[in-house]
């Protein structure tokens, strides 16, 4: 099925792709993503605060997440395109499995088990985008794997079955998600994120209406997720996704995981083990190389005519 390419919803929306895909505007795009990635650490020490089952939280952050960007968003176009409604589904998939994985597993599975993300995209970017896997991506792939792993050593708890299975699934959302809002890279991918969230809050409605009454502190921390960890670091991510490969938009990223338990330092003490800084250190050395050559070296971005398929 193939798509004819849409027009940006407003002028304030984005750059065109093709001032994205170069020097500074490529740049730019980078430095969304590295942005949104802060945004996104956010979340599990903020899930955790709530008092609420992970449908619930992930409903009531999808509501306000949704708002959001419609309040920031200008001519916003539902189309109701494939890709669209993949996106749409993709992102619902990706906040509601992660929000529930927080629940039933430790936050560090959750978000290692979610960036797995990359494998996917690497795997099937070729087949939905046209944009083929290098050798160096598969290289930078397996160094950010080897350094999580290290960060993240001795707490991937595998009694937590239930909760890493879901993670993992909530990893493959991620990956669908991150395709199908690069196949709409020539029109306005925030659509699929507002109906994404508006998914998000219909599938948690009943656990939010069997909730208790939320206190201040929880409040604050819902508010706080669905503006910031949802609405304004997704806001930058289909804009910043219009300059990079789908590869790329999910493994510049990966600063996440790194970034979470420093919050959890922050918050509560709870100091990294030498393994972790090690680890991290790798992960921050790979992502920084790739995004530094992404700038120097970028590949040709296919247009949308070359990506539709049949």
């Amino acid at each position: 099925m193939s798509e004819k390419p849409v027009r940006p919803c407003s002028s304030a929306t984005s750059r065109p792709p093709a001032a994205l895909a170069k020097g500074g505007g490529r740049a730019g795009a980078v430095g969304q993503l590295i942005i949104a990635a802060l945004c996104w650490s956010l979340g599990g020490l903020l899930i955790k605060a709530i008092p609420w089952s992970g449908l619930a939280v992930s409903g009531g952050r999808g509501l306000i997440a949704a708002l959001f960007l419609i309040v920031t968003n200008r001519r916003l176009r539902f189309h109701f395109s494939l890709a669209q409604i993949l996106g749409a589904a993709g992102y619902a998939g990706c906040t509601i499995l992660f929000c529930v994985a927080n629940k039933y597993t430790t936050a560090a599975n959750a978000i290692l088990l979610q960036y797995t993300a990359p494998v996917w995209v690497a795997l099937f970017g070729a087949w939905f985008l046209g944009e083929p896997t290098r050798r160096s991506d598969w290289i930078t792939i397996a160094v950010v794997l080897a350094g999580m792993s290290l960060f993240f050593a001795g707490r991937l708890e595998l009694a937590h079955g239930f909760g890493n299975g879901i993670a993992l699934l909530s990893g493959v959302s991620f990956a669908a998600m991150t395709l199908a809002l690069r196949r709409q890279k020539d029109g306005s991918p925030v659509e699929s994120i507002i109906l994404g969230n508006l998914l998000a809050f219909a599938v948690g409605l009943p656990s939010l209406l069997a909730s208790p009454p939320l206190p201040p502190p929880g409040w604050a921390a819902l508010i706080v997720l669905g503006t910031v960890q949802l609405g304004a670091s997704y806001w930058l991510y289909a804009r910043a996704i219009r300059g990079v490969t789908a590869l790329e938009a999910v493994i510049l990223p990966v600063i996440e995981p790194i970034l979470n338990p420093v919050w959890v330092l922050l918050a509560v003490g709870e100091k990294p083990s030498a393994w972790a800084l090690a680890g991290g250190l790798i992960v921050l050395t790979a992502v920084t190389t790739r995004a530094l050559s992404g700038i120097r070296r970028p590949r040709p971005l296919p247009s949308a005519a070359e990506v539709s398929t049949g």
